[in-house]
């Protein structure tokens, strides 16, 4: 039986403006229900060709996150510290070759995981989780880690748990900074 979680929603500019990058974690675990939420906020995100070629590794376990820590796979621990990491990859092989466009395939895979993966982290914000990008990482040691195919990108996990901070908004440039 799936029990239904009937929570104060709020919109998306909302969960915009309450996004912060979160590095410190209550040692508390994410409901199975929370991370199917995500996952299922991520699945639909648009993508070029609907090619849906992003893939996700989930990680809340003591023992691969110990198999994760003894091989070094992250260079920032409080990943770790984390009650869940989601590896987010995806598959560039699932998209056609296109001689109408500049872009290939791996492009596109990077363009659309890091549309689903905002998704993800916005509904995340939505649910009281906190959540990071993080780049900073080891592919190789974590594909073998967790046999994710080598062909894969992987270009950021997403370390997800209940906040262990309050940090302060960072300062964001004016929009006459950014419109050309």
């Amino acid at each position: 039986m799936i029990k239904i979680i009937i929570l104060n929603l709020m919109n998306v500019k909302e969960a915009i403006n309450l996004r912060k990058s979160i590095r410190k974690y209550q040692d508390k675990p994410i409901p199975d229900e929370m991370i199917n939420e995500l996952l299922n906020a991520a699945r639909l995100a648009p993508s070029a060709k609907n090619t849906q070629s992003h893939k996700y590794f989930i990680v809340k376990t003591k023992e691969i996150k110990d198999q994760l820590i003894k091989h070094g796979a992250f260079k920032r621990p409080f990943i770790n510290e984390a009650p869940l990491i989601i590896v987010c990859c995806a598959d560039p092989s699932e998209y056609p070759e296109s001689a109408d466009v500049d872009e290939t395939p791996v492009n596109y895979a990077y363009i659309d995981l890091s549309i689903a993966a905002s998704f993800l982290v916005l509904r995340a914000t939505e649910l009281g989780l906190g959540t990071v990008f993080v780049a900073w990482i080891y592919r190789d040691k974590i594909k073998e880690l967790l046999n994710i195919p080598q062909h894969y990108i992987m270009p950021f996990v997403i370390p997800v748990g209940y906040s262990a901070e309050e940090p302060a908004p960072k300062p964001r440039k004016d929009l006459k900074e950014i419109i050309i």
